[in-house]
């Protein structure tokens, strides 16, 4: 609910209020000798889904942009005609729980910060994400993400496109840019002055380390969590919920890739940050489109209807933009995710043939004791490199071309050669 005080232009006092007549609006009316150039302050309380409409007829009928226009949230409005009111625009669908254009305009300017505080923000979201990625701390990385300014920029963008505010967009898609730009680098530089002070370890292996290997090689995934991300923004800004968990998703898509990239960057492996750098563009792209197509749906359009041609017009070319440079990214993604698939299958098949050839007559006495698949360094797209075979058996036996038999039947299932290590244990009975 909201509660709408209007200043009355001169003149135009029995027009408006005749408007609020008609629509069945309560109203307070109280007179106004400040101002020659308006005689009253009227009161209304208005269903969310009515703003729109009843503020855009009273600007049909003359009150212009100069005057004063306040909404406020009312908490309780006790009133059968308001009642009725309700039942008349809340009819349950998604376009009648959205808060109005003007609103939607404000809430979307106020969720970006000036510029000095969205960079400094951004630039501390960055290094708290790559400290909590050396640490491998899942919380430390989430901490990351609460303070990350970026649900402003990723959704002022898809606002401006379908309200028709380029200067709202232009900004949005600037600081997007620069976000992304400060991120990375901040990432970098700290993960630098880190390795040279070595506060990790000097020999520390990037893939080893859970939080870090996981955004080396994304997969078809993050491009859902993306596209989820940008839609619960878009709901929860346009329904007037908490955006604050929202925009922990939103940062979640974003800041710990781009720290990611920073810390390969600074490890000089210039490879392995292709795929967290993609999985940073593919995010911030897919949280832009998914919040064109909600806004679209939820019925938001631009104030001048005479502008709605050209306003749908760029809109569908941002959206068919923005959609064949995602797919462009989910093909990528798509090959990390088969190779995934495909190692996947090797490492499969080589455990299998590993115990069918132990359970053969001449290793009866051997048994399994451990198995690894040691990936290549070839990022994104990594490809198993060496396999590691522990056998156990007792000591008195001996186990001819074992070492031999295993490679060739591993290998038969690779794409190129594997190097296979077999490795053996005495184990007493």
């Amino acid at each position: 609910m909201r509660l709408v005080q209007l200043t009355v232009p001169t003149g135009k006092r029995e027009t408006i209020l005749g408007a609020l007549d008609d629509r069945g609006v309560d109203y307070v009316l109280t007179d106004e000798d400040s101002s020659r150039e308006y005689t009253a302050v009227v009161y209304f309380p208005l269903p969310d889904a009515a703003v729109e409409p009843v503020l855009d007829e009273l600007q049909d009928v003359g009150v212009d942009e100069d005057a004063y226009t306040v909404v406020v949230d009312a908490e309780t409005v006790v009133s059968r005609r308001f009642q009725s009111l309700r039942k008349e625009y809340e009819t349950g669908d998604v376009e009648s729980e959205r808060i109005s254009r003007h609103e939607l305009q404000a809430e979307a300017e106020d969720l970006t910060p000036t510029f000095p505080v969205y960079a400094v923000m951004t630039i501390i979201s960055a290094i708290v994400a790559t400290a909590g990625l050396l640490l491998d701390s899942p919380a430390v990385v989430v901490g990351s993400m609460v303070i990350a300014p970026l649900i402003g920029p990723a959704l002022g963008a898809s606002v401006g496109t379908v309200i028709d505010d380029e200067e709202l967009f232009a900004e949005s898609v600037t600081f997007q840019i620069i976000g992304v730009v400060l991120a990375i680098g901040a990432a970098a530089v700290f993960a630098v002055l880190v390795r040279m002070t070595n506060i990790v370890p000097p020999g520390l292996v990037l893939s080893n380390v859970g939080e870090i290997s996981e955004r080396l090689a994304p997969d078809l995934l993050s491009l859902v969590i993306a596209l989820g991300a940008g839609v619960a923004g878009v709901v929860s800004i346009a329904t007037g919920t908490s955006v604050a968990l929202v925009g922990v998703m939103i940062a979640a898509a974003l800041i710990p890739p781009a720290g990611v990239a920073g810390i390969t960057l600074a490890w000089g492996q210039p490879a392995a940050a292709i795929g967290a750098t993609v999985l940073v563009l593919v995010n911030l792209l897919s949280v832009n489109l998914a919040g064109l197509l909600t806004l679209w749906y939820a019925g938001y359009r631009p104030e001048n209807l005479f502008r709605m041609g050209e306003t749908e017009q760029r809109l569908r070319q941002r959206i068919v933009g923005l959609v064949a440079i995602v797919l462009i990214f989910a093909v990528f993604l798509g090959g990390i995710t088969y190779a995934s698939y495909e190692a996947s299958n090797f490492e499969q098949d080589a455990r299998e043939e590993i115990e069918a050839t132990l359970t053969q007559g001449q290793y009866e006495e051997f048994q399994l004791l451990e198995f690894e698949v040691v990936m290549g360094d070839d990022y994104p797209f990594r490809s198993p490199e060496t396999v590691v075979v522990t056998i156990g058996g007792p000591s008195d036996e001996s186990v001819p071309r074992l070492a031999d038999i295993l490679s060739k039947r591993i290998n038969r299932h690779a794409d190129q050669s594997v190097t296979v290590e077999v490795r053996y244990v005495v184990v007493l009975d």
